[in-house]
């Protein structure tokens, strides 16, 4: 057994509040990203719980009128802008570059910019609701609900700035997820071998970098409309109302893709594991998700078929809605013939797993009744629509979400989840969910409208309505479960080893949690299943397993190569990051509330793009190293 002095990295492992602050670790931001969507989240949850309730009987009082909409309004844009997004980038910032065998993210004060910017993103758009009134006209603004003449408080302006915020993240996100997986991976890791969650997530990347302008640009000609006098989308003067739609929508359907595609990463990388198989039809699935990325873009007006657009459109944007489930069929039989003979392990990651492959082939088939034109006609704007998009997004992305934290809490924590209280949350969110969403189609097609808060008796809506609220607080309980098994385990959870799943991708190489610098030794891959090829097939070229020993610098190894002498230098902390998007963020609250904000904000920014831009992101480190 060789052991030899290194020189190990400059880390900063401070627990203080500042450390938080300052921090450029991918791990650490990672973390901010879930705990930052997970507060939203309870946000979202207590506004759809009010809705429900609003809803379980016929004229009911508990949110009425305004009230109910500014709540519908904000639920829909929290829990798409404010937690699916957000926590599916925190997963990817956390796992990936460790699958790829990368020390960080390739930007890593961009990553912290990022994450600020959600967070203050976030909290301005909350801030509607105690400043003048939250917005009230739907999640996607329909124009001309949206003009002065019929939203004339703060709240729509609160929703176009926040929302612009939140684009600013997402679009670095995804500059920081593109630059990393192309140029960061692990020698040996070419993108026929790249895990599918990092497939998913650069192609959700892409999505978001041309998808995300579309809905900027509109948000701006809406400002200009309500403030500045402009006429882009009032009809009376010229403008176009179905402009608005055009340009949301364009990103509005992509966005779809958006929260779904490393959903279906997630769940690529469970089931084999769990399985104890690898993939079945590894390139279809990696292919096919590209497939999505390009049709994504071809299909958002099936959103508009009740618009009054000429037949020849409506056909081919109804075709193209229909080939799109060509690739996610392709995902469907692939993740099924994978469990199909493997000797699966029933926990608790595959069992969410497992219950996102029925529930999103549910809401994709539903999908496919909406994208012939005639039915659309029918059911669009009713409950079956609500029902639908709820199958893809809460049954389809929130379980793959909820598989994944349970899968890569052990990893991030250093701590198991319990199983028991696991298969608990299962149950209830698997019963509440069906319970909630599956009357909605029958409602919608009984002719129940959308976005109605209250109905006269006797229309047939009173049971499937109840049965819906009684669902969504069984939902909430097995919520309320989750929230008590990550804080139990936090404190007593049992202790979690480097590679409690038996894995194949090269996260379960590091200690759990890992390092600062993640790998010691940049790890060389070989295959698919690096890390099942290391353990079971003899690779003639395997990762030297190196441990840190605690409290000293020494470093023990299994394969007997040296140790390297170079430090490992990772970048500093730094302030500059939060304050550049607390600038932006009082320049916007200026823009709504007084223009006493306006100075304060352009100051801080100013300050923390001068600082950025002088302070050297890796600083000298001990012995003129």
């Amino acid at each position: 057994m060789a052991s030899q002095t290194m020189t190990m990295p400059r880390v900063y492992e401070e627990r203080r509040l500042l450390a938080w602050l300052t921090t450029v670790d991918h791990k650490r931001i990672g973390i901010l990203y879930i705990l930052g969507a997970g507060f939203f989240a309870l946000i979202g949850g207590l506004e759809a719980l009010l809705i429900r309730t609003q809803l379980a009987a016929p004229n009911n009082q508990v949110l009425v009128g305004e009230a109910y909409n500014q709540v519908l309004t904000m639920h829909g844009t929290t829990m798409i802008f404010l937690v699916v997004m957000p926590v599916l980038a925190g997963l990817g910032n956390y796992v990936i570059p460790l699958m790829i065998g990368a020390r960080d993210m390739a930007y890593p004060r961009l990553n912290a910019f990022g994450v600020w910017m959600f967070l203050l993103g976030g909290l301005f758009l909350n801030l509607s609701f105690l400043l003048g009134g939250a917005p009230d006209a739907g999640w996607f603004g329909y124009a001309p609900l949206t003009a002065k003449t019929f939203s004339r408080g703060t709240g729509i302006d609160f929703w176009i700035l926040g929302l612009q915020l939140l684009g600013i993240s997402s679009i670095t996100s995804s500059i920081n997820f593109v630059s990393t997986i192309l140029l960061l991976r692990a020698p040996g890791l070419s993108l026929n071998r790249l895990p599918l969650f990092a497939w998913t997530t650069l192609v959700t990347a892409f999505l978001i970098l041309f998808a995300m302008p579309s809905i900027s640009v509109a948000l701006f000609l809406l400002f200009l409309d309500r403030h500045l006098g402009t006429h882009f989308f009032n009809p009376a003067a010229g403008g176009d109302p179905l402009l608005w739609q055009h340009l949301f929508w364009f990103f509005g359907h992509p966005e779809v893709y958006i929260m779904i595609l490393p959903a279906m990463g997630i769940v690529s990388e469970i089931l084999p594991v769990f399985s104890r198989k690898p993939l079945f039809g590894y390139t279809a699935v990696a292919y096919s998700s590209v497939a999505i990325g390009f049709i994504g873009f071809t299909v958002w007006a099936h959103h508009m078929f009740a618009v009054g657009l000429p037949d020849v459109v409506n056909a081919f944007f109804a075709a193209a809605s229909m080939l799109v489930a060509v690739p996610t069929a392709i995902k469907v039989f692939n993740w099924i013939a994978t469990i199909w003979g493997g000797a699966v392990r029933y926990q608790t990651p595959f069992l969410f797993a497992a219950a996102f492959v029925a529930l999103f082939v549910i809401g994709g088939l539903s999908g496919l009744f909406l994208a012939a034109v005639p039915v659309d006609w029918q059911v669009t704007d009713t409950y079956f629509v609500v029902a639908h998009f709820h199958y893809t997004l809460f049954g389809g992305s929130m379980f793959a979400i909820v598989a994944g934290i349970y899968y890569w809490f052990p990893k991030i924590t250093g701590r198991f989840l319990d199983e028991r209280l696991g298969r608990w949350h299962f149950a209830l969110q698997f019963i509440g969910f069906n319970l909630t969403f599956f009357p909605m189609h029958f409602l919608g097609l009984a002719g129940m409208p959308r976005r109605i808060y209250t109905y006269a008796p006797g229309l047939g809506w009173e049971v499937l309505n109840l049965l819906a609220t009684v669902g969504a607080f069984i939902l909430a309980l097995g919520f309320v479960v989750f929230f008590v098994n990550v804080v139990r385990s936090l404190a007593v959870g049992v202790p979690a080893p480097a590679d409690p799943w038996d894995g194949h991708t090269l996260e379960w190489l590091t200690s759990s949690p890992p390092p600062p610098y993640n790998f010691a030794h940049i790890p060389v891959v070989h295959s698919r299943r690096p890390v099942w090829d290391l353990k079971y097939t003899g690779n003639p070229h395997p990762r030297p397993v190196v441990e840190i020993t605690e409290g000293n610098d020494r470093i023990k190894e299994d394969k007997g190569e040296k140790a390297p002498e170079e430090p490992i230098h990772l970048p500093a902390p730094s302030i500059w990051p939060l304050v550049i998007a607390a600038g932006l963020t009082l320049f916007a609250l200026g823009l709504v509330t007084h223009w006493i904000f306006i100075p304060f904000g352009v100051l801080l920014f100013a300050l923390g793009i001068a600082r950025w831009a002088t302070q050297p992101l890796f600083p000298e480190a001990p012995g003129g190293h």
